[in-house]
């Protein structure tokens, strides 16, 4: 399961850290000064994880309501990200608008992915 799984368990290994580093460390970085550019990292960190894993199943998937099914997971592994910053954290904190950039992120994955979907069958 791990093999199969390797990927998307070191995206998900790289949120954990990211999620619960200090908050210090990103600001040392600095030399992007977009507003919001936090909600862009969760939009883009979680359509990175659900793509991932769309790409680890792909053949495992029959119909659409699998693939919402697991759509699930990194959704609330997210929330669970989010309250593990405001309860393990000193420098962080939990933010509605966060869990729901990462909500977009993954729906965005699963919709590409579904419209993506027929033309990969056909190639196979």
């Amino acid at each position: 399961m791990i093999k199969k799984n390797k990927f998307s368990i070191l995206i998900s290994l790289v949120i954990i850290y990211l999620s619960l580093a200090n908050a210090k460390t990103f600001e040392s970085v600095g030399f992007f000064d977009v507003p919001y550019l936090d909600k862009f990292v969760h939009f883009g960190l979680y359509f990175l994880f659900m793509s991932v894993i769309i790409l680890e199943h792909r053949n495992s998937f029959t119909n659409t309501r699998q693939i919402i099914i697991v759509a699930l997971i990194p959704v609330f592994f997210g929330g669970i990200m989010e309250l593990a910053q405001a309860g393990f954290t000193e420098t962080r904190k939990a933010d509605i608008l966060d869990i729901m950039f990462n909500t977009a992120g993954i729906a965005s994955a699963v919709c590409i992915w579904l419209f993506y979907e027929p033309y990969f069958k056909k190639i196979k």
